[in-house]
């Protein structure tokens, strides 16, 4: 296990410096959940919530949040960010979402943060846009698929 990068010497934490890191091309996958009533799942699904269309609302919330990173997140380093997609897959059977976020930037530094931050806040949107119905819905198993580029090269989770 490396040390922890965010702190300096005498435990202070600091912004890392990445200056003289090479830039490469970096690609971060994450992927998290939002499970719901039955009634809530297939009114997001058929688009007919009255407040229109949850998923296409989610899917833009989630990329401008990937952009907005190092504005939520004291110690990244904002990013010019090169691509993102943020994909949904609904699954009936346990009424749930998924939602996918890939990110990509050529640069100095990973861009783990900013899938991570995207797939939470398209969660919370879609949680935002239908609480009035159901404020039970439940998000979770956020984490990161995998990750490349860099110095440490590429990961990949384990699947359990």
């Amino acid at each position: 296990m490396n040390k922890l990068t965010h702190f300096d010497e005498s435990g202070q934490a600091h912004m890392v410096n990445v200056g003289d890191k090479a830039s490469t091309h970096r690609i971060a996958i994450a992927t998290g959940k939002i499970s719901m009533l039955p009634e809530t799942f297939k009114m997001v699904e058929d688009g007919t919530h009255k407040k229109g269309d949850v998923l296409g609302i989610a899917r833009i919330a989630g990329i401008q949040a990937s952009k907005k990173t190092a504005d939520l997140i004291p110690l990244c380093h904002p990013l010019a960010l090169t691509h993102v997609s943020l994909e949904f897959q609904t699954n009936s059977k346990d009424n749930s979402i998924t939602c996918r976020v890939r990110v990509e930037t050529t640069g100095p530094t990973g861009v783990e943060m900013e899938a991570l931050t995207a797939v939470q806040v398209a969660l919370l949107t879609i949680y935002d846009m239908a609480k009035a119905v159901d404020r039970g819905m439940v998000m979770g198993d956020v984490k990161l698929l995998e990750k490349s580029g860099g110095k440490s090269g590429a990961w990949k989770a384990i699947k359990i």
